[in-house]
């Protein structure tokens, strides 16, 4: 099924990758460079799934995700950080700011799609509309 993915994202060859791999298979890719633009562009949007940088200007992927889940058209929405934040302790962060997931860079393109059908399939299964 297609879905409408948001990608906050300041990084524009980032962006052309995830974009790419997601396009290939039906998605809807839409961008946001900064935080606050992404949080703008979700309320708006609405997508079924939203890949965070925590690296973002204007406000961090942790202050997103924490807002993100304060917002009731976006609050169930699946958020997986998609960084190269990769520390001991960093998915664990990204976690208890409200991401549900946590997929380090760089990708591999040969299970990036996968991994990201995954958490539309969850989001299915509880019955959310994709």
């Amino acid at each position: 099924m297609k879905a409408k993915i948001l990608y906050i994202e300041d990084n524009e060859q980032n962006f052309y990758l995830v974009s790419y791999i997601l396009t290939a298979r039906g998605h809807e890719v839409v961008w946001a460079r900064d935080g606050r633009a992404g949080i703008a562009s979700s309320v708006e949007s609405r997508p079924d799934l939203i890949l965070l940088d925590i690296q973002l200007p204007v406000m961090d992927g942790y202050d997103v995700a924490r807002e993100l889940r304060g917002k009731a058209e976006v609050e169930t929405t699946p958020i997986v950080a998609l960084t190269s934040y990769a520390m001991p302790g960093d998915r664990d962060k990204a976690l208890e700011a409200g991401c549900n997931g946590y997929i380090e860079k760089p990708l591999n393109p040969a299970t990036f799609a996968a991994q990201i059908e995954g958490y539309l399939s969850a989001k299915a299964e509880e019955g959310q509309p994709r």
